[in-house]
């Protein structure tokens, strides 16, 4: 486990366990790992879960996946309902090899609340363990959502991120940033997609989605968030969402149980 606390659901009888909790307000988990795989479902709030290969930000109505033995740390911004599902490594196989953000159906759903109120103890040959095998088959079908931001490996791209990060509404160009990195233009484009999969343009606006759900899901108002991301309205913030997520900012997280202040 490289010297990070494992969790009391790894050495559970049973394949498959579940956690509940609930927390008032901002809560941050420190970097650990579990022996299991791990489904974190926020049933209400928001959570960001940091890897580090990436940043995935897991509105509700989305789950994170998390491989087992995969380090990882949890920012909860706001108010939480927390619903997980641990997995033995054996019955992992066929779940995603790396963190992936789920879009969890409202049966997936209620699965995942049933399953993460049991007992640890259930009986093997009992309903629980039938449940718990619909859960698995459900939970290999779930699309992947696109809500994630990823890390770069070489230190120059890793640079150009943390400037960004603590600086969204910069706008200087990929020439400008690569002064910064002391690299030619070209070849922090090359580092970027190489590192990525993603264009230094397509990072930095991923970037500023992700940002912007985490600050959102705090309870930011829209237009605060939008400047402060460096758009000069809240209209052209709410177009880059809208192109990004298939809705404006309101109706996403209306339909999240998040209402996004104007």
């Amino acid at each position: 486990m490289s010297g990070l606390e494992r969790h009391p659901a790894d050495s559970a009888a049973n394949p498959v366990v579940g956690e509940v909790w609930n927390h008032p307000g901002p809560r941050r988990v420190a970097r650990h790992s579990h022996g299991r795989g791990q489904l974190i479902y926020p049933e209400r709030g928001c959570v960001s879960v940091e890897t580090d290969e990436a940043l995935f930000v897991v509105p509700p109505h989305r789950a994170v996946w998390v491989p087992p033995g995969t380090p990882h740390g949890a920012w909860y911004p706001r108010e939480v309902a927390f619903r997980g599902i641990f997995i033995a490594p054996a019955l992992c196989a066929d779940l995603p090899p790396r963190c992936t953000v789920v879009q969890v159906d409202p049966l997936t759903r209620e699965l995942i609340r049933t399953a993460a109120q049991m007992p640890w103890d259930y009986a093997a040959a009992g309903p629980e363990a039938r449940m718990v095998r619909v859960l698995l088959d459900r939970l290999i079908a779930l699309p992947a959502s696109p809500l994630l931001l990823p890390e770069g490996k070489d230190e120059r791209v890793r640079r150009v991120m943390r400037m960004l990060r603590a600086n969204p509404a910069d706008e200087r160009s990929l020439g400008g940033w690569a002064q910064v990195a002391h690299v030619s233009e070209r070849t922090l484009a090359r580092r970027f997609l190489a590192d990525t999969g993603m264009s230094f343009t397509a990072w930095r606006q991923q970037l500023r989605v992700v940002l912007a759900l985490e600050r959102l899901a705090a309870g930011d108002p829209v237009t605060t968030v939008a400047l402060d991301l460096g758009y000069r309205t809240p209209g052209s913030f709410t177009t880059m969402f809208k192109k990004a997520l298939g809705v404006p900012p309101s109706a996403y997280f209306d339909r999240s149980g998040i209402v996004a202040r104007r």
